[in-house]
């Protein structure tokens, strides 16, 4: 009875989904497409019979799901209701009691940011194991934030809690963030905005760049990798990527003064050269603090998702 629990991580592209022992071992995982047509109605039903069917793959039945918990791309209330995911197209959902419907009403659901189920999972399994208090740090396709304080994820009163990506850091900025503001943190540091301001750089000077090399199709990855060869257009547009992220993480230290930083997310894959660029410039900015944050990477990698979710519904105790 009761040892197993799903954990399942939606995102723009794909749901990633999890079956795990009560102990945190993952014993299954897979992904489903995510259908955002017709404003994202599609997506829960197509994973609740994703489920299903692993379920029966692996001979399991209800009575042995301790729940199903869920990470989703935007603020979740303290009562599970989402009110806007722009990455999905929803609109006024609560993915806890849709989930435990489709699944016939009879298993526990909770459901949670997933940049807040991310940091959980790394610190119950990855790079935060150890700590009680760290910001998770994701940067993807947006960025997101999760906060940890003694062991509790931190959601706030309107599950806008560490939403880092939509703080502002930019004036001046002429295009709109995808939350309808203007220079905000996820316009610059998300793997989006990495290009956008490496673009930026390139059309404002004649110097080489090997990011030239690309052209429309450059990546994030390119950035990167372009920076830590030595390129000195990449270095500097991703400097100010990484100068805008540190300004946020230094933000966060001087009202929640937490152990360790975790990044992670696509962009964390440029490895120690991203957490050396950043700490540059967050030691920069904290002054003030003799101790500062650690800051290292995430170790779960796409999984964060997955085994926080996972914890999520097991509670935070």
């Amino acid at each position: 009875m009761n040892q197993y629990v799903v954990g399942v991580d939606v995102g723009g592209t794909t749901v990633k989904c999890g079956i795990f022992a009560i102990n945190g071992v993952l014993i299954d995982n897979w992904e489903v497409p995510t259908r955002k047509e017709e404003e994202g109605k599609y997506i829960l039903p197509d994973v609740a019979d994703s489920i299903k069917a692993h379920m029966a793959e692996k001979k399991l039945e209800l009575d042995d799901i301790e729940g199903i918990g869920i990470g989703v791309p935007g603020p979740v209330q303290p009562d599970g209701y989402v009110h806007v995911c722009v990455n999905l197209g929803w609109h006024g959902h609560w993915p806890a009691k849709e989930m435990r419907e489709l699944m016939g009403g009879n298993i526990r659901c909770a459901a949670g940011n997933d940049a807040n189920v991310a940091a959980l999972g790394e610190m119950w399994q990855g790079g935060g194991k150890g700590h009680d208090n760290l910001l998770m740090v994701t940067l993807g396709t947006g960025v997101g934030g999760g906060l940890i304080i003694d062991g509790h994820i931190i959601p706030g009163v309107h599950g806008a809690g560490a939403e880092i990506g939509h703080i502002h850091v930019r004036d001046g900025e002429p295009e709109s963030c995808n939350c309808g503001g203007h220079g905000c943190l996820e316009q610059v540091a998300s793997a989006t905005g990495i290009v956008r301001e490496a673009k930026r750089t390139l059309a404002a000077s004649e110097e080489p760049s090997s990011m030239r090399d690309f052209g429309d199709a450059l990546t994030a990855k390119d950035v990167c990798d372009c920076a830590k060869a030595g390129d000195a257009l990449a270095v500097k547009s991703l400097g100010t990527s990484l100068r805008y992220l540190a300004l946020v993480m230094a933000h966060v230290s001087m009202i929640t003064d937490p152990e360790l930083f975790v990044i992670g997310g696509g962009v964390s894959k440029a490895g120690q050269y991203l957490v050396d660029v950043t700490r540059k410039y967050y030691e920069e900015f904290t002054p003030l603090l003799n101790k500062k944050a650690d800051i290292t990477l995430a170790t779960l990698g796409n999984d964060a998702g997955i085994y926080g979710s996972a914890r999520l519904v097991l509670g935070n105790e």
